[in-house]
């Protein structure tokens, strides 16, 4: 439970650099509410869906040498932005800036908080 709740602040560091570092993603009105819904909504998504889409992808990961697994990323993002209404990415570009910038952040706070260490 505890590395789930780092998962999911990480995760909101991440979006929230994400919309201020880009244009096309955005949050409603209440940004720091929706911020906190999509980061819980990402942390599931990525939990629960992710490794099914990972699992089914798998001879295209092998065939593209693993640039696969960066769409299976944005995928996530993408469906993300679907269910929570006020969390908007607008089209393919901006997506594929925010997957990286999700990315870079988690990576440099996963190192910070030693994700594998909070069971």
């Amino acid at each position: 439970m505890e590395r789930f709740a780092v998962t999911w602040l990480c995760n909101t560091a991440a979006l929230w650099a994400a919309t201020e570092l880009l244009s096309g993603v955005r949050t409603g009105d209440d940004k720091w509410l929706t911020l906190i819904v999509a980061a819980l909504v990402f942390s599931v998504v990525n939990m629960l869906v992710k490794p099914l889409v990972t699992l089914l992808a798998i001879p295209l990961i092998i065939l593209t040498l693993g640039i696969a697994l960066f769409f299976v990323n944005l995928l996530m993002l993408f469906l993300t932005s679907w269910i929570v209404g006020g969390f908007e990415i607008d089209g393919f570009w901006a997506g594929v800036a925010a997957t990286l910038i999700v990315w870079a952040v988690n990576a440099l706070l996963g190192a910070l908080f030693d994700r594998d260490e909070a069971d």
